[in-house]
């Protein structure tokens, strides 16, 4: 067992490890790469911190980057989404240290991130970059020790490319969120089923015939209209890019300001990765009972603090849910604080699409130690080559075959003589 650690309780191990084996049956891609890591290790050597959401998922993450001989230390990315049997398991039956606490306030949050600092990493792993944040302003002596890092979310990937425009990223980090096989599978499928399943445990709630508006129709907000459409919600998608909007009008739904969703929604979710996307403006327009969540990855998107001074009583409703008693006699009801809902109050994404998120994770850790010094201090995209790698053995591991093409056909595509 690892001497250095934070968490609930010890003795809820040995569940933690049973939910961890159960996800690694859904991740076949990152067992190979397992496989493999451990007979070559090739990352012997390399002092790992992670920031992550301490899931079963993660777990597997982790014993896989152990298989290959890194040092870790992973500690929280959100104070709401620990797992606290996972991290028990992981400090007891794989020797990582974890600080990690569900449920754990702000301070106790920051303290455990230096904790996962203080083994002086030579790579970061991230989600939401708050670990590069608190590397780059309060542990500055560090970071001549990084070789590079990776992130894992489009709101971390918003944040160091701000870091890299204004050149105070300190090491090249690899944005593991723009690999097709993330945003694709992992954005649209993992956050859109997930989301629903939050809010569904939060609320029980059916969501049929219900209006359902939707903030942001990125990758994510593209899974969960689909999703919530598939359960018979009716949807209103609010965005302020037009190209988005015009998507989302060509695939069916409903688009218009959030200033005039306000009145009709039952429900309201935000994924934008933006400040006050859900503001006083719009809860004074609100229905009586309507319900607001967030599935993005910081709990600014909804207003909280104004909704706080709108209201003259709060109630904790269910585990999840507070409503907020506004002084004509409307409850808005806010799930989860605001915060990751999926996670909060479910389990976060099924292990089949973390498999190829964290086999990217994975991959990407032995591509920076490889060439970690040929690389700046920038957001680089991840290797075409590591993506469709990962994209074949997912399909092999599902029995699947594609074609390949022929001789004549590379020539076709590599020439320019033959026309019409």
């Amino acid at each position: 067992m690892s001497d250095s650690y934070d968490i609930k309780n010890i003795k809820l191990a040995e569940g933690g490890r049973r939910r961890i084996e159960w996800a690694d049956q859904e991740m076949p891609v990152l067992s190979q790469i397992r496989q493999r890591f451990t007979k070559e290790q090739p990352l012997k050597g390399l002092r790992l911190s992670a920031c992550l959401h301490v899931t079963t998922e993660t777990a597997n993450l982790m014993r896989t980057l152990q298989s290959g001989g890194a040092e870790l230390s992973l500690c929280a990315s959100n104070p709401l989404s620990t797992q606290d049997d996972v991290a028990a398991s992981l400090v007891q039956h794989f020797e990582i240290p974890v600080f990690a606490i569900k449920g754990e306030d702000n301070e106790t949050y920051y303290k455990h991130i230096d904790a996962a600092l203080d083994q002086k990493p030579s790579m970061t792993m991230d989600d939401g970059a708050d670990l590069v944040g608190v590397l780059h302003k309060d542990r500055r002596d560090l970071l001549d020790g990084v070789l590079g890092g990776t992130e894992e979310t489009t709101t971390g990937v918003i944040r160091l490319r701000a870091m890299a425009a204004d050149g105070v990223l300190g090491y090249p980090v690899i944005a593991v969120n723009d690999a097709m096989t993330k945003h694709f599978f992992d954005n649209r499928y993992g956050t859109g089923q997930s989301t629903v399943d939050g809010i569904v445990r939060a609320t029980n709630i059916l969501l049929a015939g219900k209006t359902f508006v939707i903030s942001g129709y990125g990758w994510c907000g593209r899974g969960l209209a689909m999703r919530a459409r598939g359960m018979g919600a009716n949807i209103i998608v609010t965005e302020v890019d037009p190209l988005p909007a015009l998507e989302a009008v060509m695939d069916g739904f409903r688009v218009m300001p959030m200033e005039e969703a306000a009145p009709q929604g039952d429900i309201f979710c935000t994924l934008t990765g933006d400040i006050n996307v859900l503001d006083k403006h719009h809860f004074e327009r609100m229905k009586d009972g309507a319900i607001i969540s967030n599935s993005g990855h910081f709990n600014v998107e909804i207003n909280i603090p104004a909704l706080e001074k709108m209201s003259v009583e709060k109630t904790r409703i269910r585990e999840f849910v507070e409503s907020y008693t506004l002084s004509d006699g409307r409850r808005i009801n806010l799930l989860g604080e605001g915060r990751l809902i999926n996670l909060a109050a479910a389990e976060g994404h099924p292990p089949s699409v973390m498999d190829m998120s964290f086999a990217n994770q994975a991959l990407s850790a032995e591509y920076i130690l490889q060439h970690g010094e040929e690389l700046e201090n920038r957001v680089y995209t991840i290797p075409e080559a590591i993506d469709r790698g990962i994209a074949r053995l997912k399909l092999d591991s599902m029995g699947i075959q594609i074609d390949t093409l022929t001789e004549e056909q590379k020539k076709y595509l590599s020439s320019w003589e033959e026309g019409t």
